[in-house]
């Protein structure tokens, strides 16, 4: 199969624009505590990127600035690893902001960030924790040997503090394998079955996300001559449903540098946003105004159900 580019299959909705600025998602670095084969970011414990205090600074200099922008999603790595994090998400929840913690549940049993469960919650922050699955081999194989037991500890104790009852708690899946995700609806009434009856887990929402071929996941399919094969399926489940509804029509990244991106995975590309290139440069009409960065990848995004940092994609 010859594989049109994204351009050529969307072009009669091209070129993509922003709808609106509701959230910022900052990296604040690549550094992590873990190292997953699917990891598009490529983060692991010996990555040194880290955002600088000066432009965390300034990334709650443009929340102060732009009412509009309503959340921010703190990502990473482990985000909870940069120091500047606690001060992040306290000079943001001052602002009103609504708070997103990407977290990988491990960290949290980590000596010396045990503070977090407390914090957290403190600050009424929305938990996105990342869980392959809700058995051990499935979770260990992608994301290292005692992930699956450390994440369902770490989850218990979010459940004693009130997380996926009176506060957000959310599940990341990713598929464990070079396929599609499973409808969203139907695997998530099976995670809360099995993670409540097995380990008394209580979460609100499972996100599915597709694999997105970048970084770890690229390798891993050229590695297995896999990478045709998975292109195929994703422009084969190409849904122009999905476009509306794209987290970079609502939505910027900022990288770890400051640089500014239409969504986290051109920032894994390198794929700068056009227009305006650095936090400090901000402009809310520029932003705006621009033409979205797209590229093969984006059939991730609209394949099937669509796939999003928030699951699948609500169709309107």
């Amino acid at each position: 199969m010859n594989i049109p580019t994204f351009a050529e299959k969307i072009s009669p909705h091209f070129p993509l624009r922003p709808n609106s600025i509701r959230t910022l998602q900052v990296n604040v670095g690549k550094k992590c505590n873990q190292a997953c084969r699917h990891c598009h970011v490529d983060a692991s414990p010996a990555r040194t990127e880290m955002m600088t205090a000066e432009t965390a600074a300034t990334c709650i200099a443009v929340l102060r600035n732009n009412p509009e922008i309503e959340i921010l999603d703190l990502t990473g790595g482990a985000p909870e690893m940069n120091p500047s994090f606690r001060k992040m998400v306290v000079e943001a929840k001052k602002l009103g902001k609504h708070i997103i913690d990407r977290c990988n549940l491990t960290i949290l049993e980590v000596h010396g960030y045990e503070y977090l469960y407390e914090f957290l919650r403190d600050h009424q922050v929305e938990v996105i924790a990342s869980l392959p699955f809700y058995s051990a081999a499935n979770t260990d194989s992608q994301r290292g040997v005692g992930v699956f037991n450390t994440s369902i500890t770490a989850l218990r104790k979010l459940n004693q503090l009130g997380y996926g009852e009176t506060l957000p708690l959310q599940l990341v899946y990713n598929p464990n394998g070079f396929f599609l995700s499973a409808p969203q609806a139907g695997l998530e009434k099976e995670f809360k079955e099995q993670l409540q009856s097995r380990f008394d887990i209580r979460f609100h929402n499972l996100y599915c996300i597709n694999n997105m071929p970048i970084h770890r996941f690229l390798d891993s399919l050229i590695k297995r001559g896999k990478y045709q094969e998975y292109m195929e399926v994703l422009v084969n489940a190409y849904n122009p449903a999905t476009l509306s509804g794209l987290m970079c029509r609502n939505q910027i990244s900022v990288g770890y540098d400051g640089q500014l991106y239409d969504c986290d995975f051109n920032q894994m590309l390198d794929m700068t946003m056009s227009g305006v290139n650095h936090i400090s440069e901000f402009n809310r009409e520029r932003i705006l105004n621009r033409t979205i960065e797209i590229g093969n990848h984006c059939y991730g995004c609209t394949a099937g159900a669509g796939s999003s940092c928030g699951g699948e994609i609500k169709v309107i």
